[in-house]
């Protein structure tokens, strides 16, 4: 049996599928921008076929006004505005503001978002005592996925997704005391007692002051480190329908309380292929070493037999230049300079990044350098171990998860996801005892 979609002009907004003897017509939708999709809801029904599409890749999962992605040409937007000016001229708040209410704040909106946020650092004193439940050796993503599934136990007068005060309150929440949380699990592994939050200080400033910092004495945050965070936590506040995304937005649709959703997400972006990629980046720069031997490194890189990869090179979306690496560039050398360090690691990511783009194998590839390159250099000048990557990665894009679970639970269309399946299994066969097979 034979089946094709083909558009048809000539009646308006609509695409023909056919399959055997009949014809079958399915809406076409635009969005303000982007690529149009094919409405295919009642496919199913009308045809008893599914469509296949392993990954998703091909397949609009939702509606959303949050991010756009234009991998073709290098364009990121969250809700409309580039992230070349949200993290040029903006702060995280501000664009933590935006993604959830869809558009730039005041400066009293600002100053009161950012008030409330900064009123809700604190966690329950009792989760203190959770942490020490977990050996001191533990990978902090795994604390941090835990002590965030478990925030319901101790805020569950906010898991009502039915009202939406209780989902405002429960999204302050959550992007308040993610750095808190972060912070606590940095301290419990290096063995430092935790420190209090400071309403006094930024977003950002705090969250660095919570991890570094000491009871001993004052600590004061550098403004040029404090602003290269800032604008890591921009550059991955969202990033449209990726895996943890999706995930957290399946979780949501079951009705799941938010604090679950989010540690969902935290759960899918451990994985090394998703939140694990500067890390990656970092390991490989360490393992080539020294400037010298670069050129050895690429060779191997361009030898389809050498399990060798460079990465932080190219981008599953990006076909062209990741547009968030092009802030990170900059930022980059501001750090480097900043806090004079000398280590031969970043001075390979420098050279290594120079001989990249101008050769032409990784040009004709269109393999440049993504954000994963340049996050992972900064985050370790800045002092984060490899293992803390990660937990920052979810710590920025807490926002973005949270702005996507509102709008799905906002949505009045919305319904339990329930992806189909191509079975290749066993046909039904009959059971035979267990003395008899």
């Amino acid at each position: 049996m034979q089946a094709r979609f083909e558009e048809v002009v000539k009646v308006g907004n609509t695409a023909k599928f056919s399959v055997g003897a009949g014809d079958f017509e399915y809406p076409v939708i635009s969005g303000s921008v982007g690529p149009d999709v094919v409405d295919i809801r009642k496919l199913y029904a009308q045809t008893g076929m599914f469509t296949f599409d392993p990954g998703f890749t091909s397949t609009a999962s939702c509606e959303s006004a949050l991010t756009y992605i234009d991998g073709d040409e290098g364009v990121l937007l969250h809700r409309g505005y580039s992230i070349e000016d949200l993290s040029e001229h903006s702060s995280f708040m501000e664009v933590s503001y935006l993604l959830l209410n869809g558009e730039l704040p005041t400066k009293s909106e600002l100053d009161d978002f950012s008030y409330t946020i900064s009123r809700h650092t604190m966690l329950h004193e009792q989760l203190s005592t959770f942490y020490r439940g977990f050996r001191r050796d533990a990978h902090p993503m795994a604390i941090m996925c835990g002590v965030v599934g478990a925030l319901s136990a101790f805020y569950h007068d906010s898991t009502d997704i039915a009202d939406p005060m209780q989902r405002k309150i429960a999204s302050h929440r959550l992007i308040a005391k993610m750095p808190t949380i972060a912070a606590m699990a940095y301290k419990y592994s290096v063995g430092q007692p935790f420190l209090y939050p400071d309403n006094s200080l930024s977003y950002t400033g705090n969250f660095l002051r919570m991890t570094f910092g000491v009871p001993a004495e004052p600590y004061v945050v550098n403004p040029v480190v404090e602003k290269a965070l800032d604008r890591i936590f921009i550059l991955h506040a969202d990033h449209e329908q990726n895996a943890s995304t999706s995930t957290v937005r399946l979780a949501g649709s079951s009705g799941a309380n938010p604090f679950a959703c989010i540690a969902a997400g935290i759960a899918c972006l451990w994985g090394p292929a998703h939140g694990g990629a500067n890390e990656a980046a970092l390991n490989m720069l360490k393992e080539i070493g020294t400037p010298d031997k670069i050129p050895h490194y690429i060779e191997r890189a361009k030898d389809k037999n050498d399990p060798f990869r460079l990465m932080g090179f190219g981008h599953r979306v990006y076909k062209n230049y990741d547009p968030r690496a092009t802030v990170m560039q900059k930022t980059v050398r501001e750090v480097l300079t900043a806090l004079k360090v000398t280590d031969p690691v970043f001075e390979v990511a420098l050279q290594l990044e120079e001989m990249a783009l101008n050769d032409p194998y990784f040009i004709e590839k269109k393999l440049f350098p993504n954000v994963d390159f340049y996050s992972g250099i900064i985050l370790s000048a800045i002092g984060f171990p490899t293992t803390m990557f990660t937990v920052l990665f979810a710590l920025a894009r807490t926002v973005g998860w949270v702005a996507q679970w509102n709008e799905m639970i906002s949505d009045p269309g919305q319904k339990i996801g329930r992806p189909r399946q191509l079975y290749t299994g066993p046909t039904q066969r009959s059971y035979a005892a267990v003395d008899k097979r």
